[in-house]
């Protein structure tokens, strides 16, 4: 390839990580994608340009604060001064909608997380344009500086923690604006590979060609056959022709520009012919043929970056309304995963270790609701007028007009419409889960739900350990979808087992079994238990777990073990377990490089005794003699069989200790029990503080459907000689209206994806898991303080999420057995506020302050009154017991709430008529009236 005119720099266009900003920025290992880790960092390009157009992409992966644009080699930035501040630098910022070249003016659409901006420079011209997602946003500056010594670099300026990838053109480039080599178009930084083009194409035809023809034996011709049910079947002339063309094919198929552009492409025309993902078995037989013709590193390679670019699609996709690309994107993802042997390979070295797979699971909501076709879909708006102009909801409940009526109808049928779309998405994604989940598939090798459980648990340390550094996190976006879609795929093979084991449990009867919490077979790193640190309570409760639960611990564990031990223990294991699976660190010549927010945290040292502790096992039913106790050790996460989670022969697997509250039957599979256990988790992490985020939209609805409402009032107490305010009102009236139309729409998006009725009744579904948990951990006596505290935090959030964040679109008192579940975490609640098993301060601060709020209610107030008399004797014991470590203040509340309503006969803590409320304010406990 002759080197192009008018650009200088090395062929591979790069991020130069190397100008300076090693600290201010975190680069990936591509040097294709940034991370922002200061107030303002900038980065340039390896390659500049001097003469004629020029295009690269952004892929936006946060909407945060970031200049994008072109600098020269003279500009000199800094935390405060970014790229557009520079006389020769020039940005477009999508999170403030401006463009910048020292002073700035607004310009273009605002951006979103998923979006893509191509920048283009025309150096003959001397203009530099942007474009959002292909659209055009017009020419933002002209007449730029050009002449002698005058190059442009691609740039960009961003804040802390947000994140964005670059395409110069090592891959397609998503919106090529006629990108060819004529003087028209605007070229791509790197040049596509032209000769690998035409030669994967080539061959692809050839092989194309090879799965439409047969040979008639009989006749000694070739005939046409249908493609969709080609197999395999061993003919040798066939076999020898795949294997010739394989020959010359694999070694392309390794780069990421041919996979995206040939592969990709025609797998997905493939699917292109509608029906359900089973009735293309081609690609299943084109797999074969890849892993029978292609040597191993090579299918690796390809499969890792089909995969990658399959992710890349599916998340920068924009939303149309019938939500197409995504859905196309999706089935070539489980046409893919139906193929066991690179479902394994890409579970055990891809999806949790090079991408954020999480992100599959995602629905990214428009902030743009025209581009996403909701103006279609959602063609009448409707909002409630419930709040009086104080902001608290209105006592006496309006009848609604039949025009309001009319429009709230229509309303409700284009959000079931959307609904409807969001489903399809939705049930692709759970498929998916669903293969992941697969534990009958012991073809060569283990079965990938214990694949999947082993990086899932490693997952969740990642973000459980790292909750400090933000970039290595999961957005709390990406894990609402992600825990949504893995209960449904979790209740489908939990009630599968039930169907075929009448004596297990059914989904809806759900709970996490006590000895899970201390027999260490599942790894809670270095998580608080309720009773403190495990290896204080292994100390203290040795005695407890050999009499309760046949666990004697290891003495050899209980002596101080130095921090420098547990560095040489942790180095020996794993130069161990990679001496046993050398499969794993050479998949691709060395290991995969991970992104940032996956690159592997150093762990936290508690966690490393964690990993050290040993249990023996007790025979409960005769004395064991010395020769017959056997030590077990907790094996590392990634070491784990099947056999270590499911047991065999005596052995109970994740199940080991079983105390004798626990029936021996056991309740589901165990591999399903630590996924529901890790499903907890993930709503503690970050799923919780995400909901109550998400509220906001709803929020704001209420604002402007009251501040319309109040214009509305003045408008027609206007006096009509005073034209000058009439107009300003209407003005105020026209934004308001707008505001609102464009809100309730993306209201109807967010209800659908977040609050629906369904997605209630999962939350619900775990609350009711988190206080069976609980009451069966608090029947062990003593080991109860092995819980982690977060099954007691999960049991409030969730009910608090329930009351606050889902009751403005569906009803709680409708969900089934909603009175008996109220007054089962009442119980709860009232019985470990002052438990003495535990010793957290915090914990204990929630479940007082919780209970506090219990009693603020007339709904849970009557829950707590239909407690047993004795729970509640001893819980007003416990209030009025001596201040011991406890806050006055909660109690005290309490014991006032009891006794006369709001406190003293007195209604509110501020006058009404003196002090506005706000509409969220209106359900404060403080002003609820006197009597419960």
């Amino acid at each position: 390839d002759q080197v192009a005119e008018g650009r200088l720099g090395p062929s591979p266009v790069v991020l130069d990580h190397t100008s300076g900003f090693e600290g201010l920025l975190l680069v990936d290992d591509d040097l294709l994608g940034v991370i922002g880790h200061s107030n303002f960092g900038s980065i340039r390009a390896t390659t500049c340009v001097y003469k004629g157009k020029w295009i690269y992409e952004v892929l936006i992966s946060s909407q945060g604060l970031m200049q994008i644009g072109w600098c020269t080699l003279s500009c000199r930035f800094n935390q405060e001064e970014g790229v557009g501040d520079t006389p020769d630098s020039y940005a477009y910022d999508g999170n403030r909608v401006r463009k910048w070249n020292v002073t700035t003016t607004n310009y273009g659409k605002s951006w979103a997380a998923g979006d893509i901006v191509s920048c283009l420079i025309d150096l003959d011209e001397g203009t530099i344009a942007f474009c959002l997602n292909g659209i055009s946003l017009g020419t933002a500056f002209d007449n730029i500086t050009r002449g002698a010594g005058m190059a442009y670099f691609p740039a960009i300026s961003l804040s802390f923690k947000e994140s964005v990838a670059f395409n110069f053109g090592s891959r397609p480039l998503r919106y090529p604006l006629a990108a060819g080599r004529g003087v028209e178009g605007y070229r791509p930084l790197q040049d596509p590979p032209v000769a690998d083009l035409v030669k994967a194409r080539k061959l692809l035809g050839y092989l194309k060609n090879v799965i439409h023809i047969g040979i008639d034996v009989t006749e000694g011709k070739l005939v046409e056959k249908d493609t969709s049910v080609w197999q395999l079947q061993g003919e040798p002339t066939v076999l020898i022709t795949l294997a010739h063309i394989f020959n010359y094919f694999a070694p392309l198929m390794c780069k990421v520009y041919l996979v995206e552009d040939v592969l990709m492409t025609f797998l997905l025309s493939i699917l292109e012919r509608g029906g359900a993902v089973e009735a293309h078995p081609l690609i299943q037989q084109l797999l074969d043929l890849m892993w029978l013709l292609m040597e191993e590193y090579e299918v690796h390679e390809c499969l890792k970056q089909l995969l990658m670019s399959l992710l890349r699609a599916y998340r920068f996709s924009p939303i149309i309304p019938d939500l197409g690309l995504q859905i196309h994107y999706l089935r070539l993802t489980i046409a893919v995963l139906k193929h066991e042997k690179s479902r394994k390979y890409l579970l055990s070295n891809v999806l949790f270790d090079v991408l954020r797979s999480v992100v599959f699971f995602y629905i990214k909501s428009p902030l743009r609701v025209e581009e996403a076709g909701l103006q279609e879909l959602i063609p009448t708006t409707w909002w409630p007028n419930r709040f009086t102009k104080e902001g608290k909801e209105s006592k006496e409940v309006k009848e609604e007009t039949s025009e309001e009526r009319l429009r709230r109808r229509a309303y409700e049928r284009g959000c079931q419409r959307l609904k409807k779309r969001i489903e399809v998405v939705e049930g692709l994604q759970v498929q998916i889960l669903k293969l992941l989940l697969n534990n009958k598939d012991r073809g060569g090798g283990e079965a990938s739900r214990y694949i999947f459980l082993n990086k899932f648990r490693k997952f969740l340390q990642e973000n459980a350990s790292n909750r400090g550094n933000l970039t290595v996190l999961c957005p709390p976006e990406y894990m609402v979808c992600f825990l949504h879609r893995l209960i449904a795929a979790l209740r489908f093979f939990w009630d599968g087992h039930k169907a075929k084991s009448p004596a297990a449990l059914s989904s809806e009867e759900a709970y996490v079994p006590p000895q899970l919490f201390y027999n260490g077979k599942v790894d809670y790193f270095d998580l608080q238990r309720l009773g403190g640190l495990l290896s204080h309570l292994k100390k203290t409760l040795k005695d407890d777990l050999a009499a309760k639960a046949n666990v004697v611990i290891d003495p050899a564990e209980l002596q101080a073990v130095t921090m420098d031990d547990l560095d040489e223990d942790e180095e020996s294991a794993m130069s161990a377990a990679q001496a046993q699976r050398p499969s794993a660190a050479l998949a691709i010549g060395g290991a995969l490089a991970r992104p940032g927010w996956l690159s592997s945290p150093t762990l936290g040292r508690a966690n490393r005794f964690l990993s050290t502790a040993a249990v023996s096992l007790m025979n409960p039913r005769r004395p064991l003699g010395a020769l017959e106790k056997i030590k077990v050790r907790t094996l590392s996460v990634e070491q784990r069989t099947e056999e270590d989670i499911e047991g065999s022969h005596g052995n109970e697997g994740l199940l080991l200790g079983r105390p004798p509250e626990e029936p021996e039957q056991p309740i589901t599979e165990n591999s399903l029990l630590e996924v529901l256990d890790g499903i907890v988790m993930m709503y503690n992490l970050s799923v919780h503080q995400q909901l109550g985020k998400m509220v906001g939209v709803s929020d704001d609805v209420n604002e402007y459907a009251m501040a319309l409402k109040d214009t509305e009032e003045k408008i027609s107490r206007c006096p009509k000689r005073r034209r000058d305010i009439h107009e300003e009102l209407l003005k105020s009236q026209k934004v308001f209206s707008e505001k609102l139309n464009h809100l309730s729409r993306r209201l109807a998006w967010i209800n659908v994806t977040i609050y629906s009725k369904e997605k209630m009744q999962d939350i619900y579904w775990l609350l009711r898991v988190c206080i069976r948990t609980i009451e069966h951990g608090d029947r062990t006596g003593s080991l109860f303080a092995f819980m982690p505290e977060f099954y007691l935090s999960v049991a409030m959030n969730s009910y608090s999420a329930l009351k606050n964040y889902f009751s403005p679109v569906n009803s709680m008192e409708e969900l089934p057995g909603y009175e008996e579940t109220l007054m089962r975490l009442a119980a709860i609640l009232a019985k470990h506020f002052a438990d003495s098993r535990i010793v957290g301060t915090d914990i204990r601060d929630s479940l007082m302050q919780a209970l506090a709020s219990y009693v603020c209610y007339p709904h849970s107030l009557r829950a707590v009154e239909r407690i047993p008399e004795d729970q509640r004797i001893s819980m007003m014991r416990n209030l009025l017991a001596p201040y011991e470590q406890r806050p006055w203040a909660q109690t005290n509340w309490i014991l006032v709430r009891l006794w006369r309503g709001c406190g003293f006969g007195y209604r509110y803590t501020r006058l009404p008529h003196l002090l506005k409320t706000k509409p969220e304010d209106a359900s404060l406990p403080s002003l609820q009236s006197e009597w419960p």
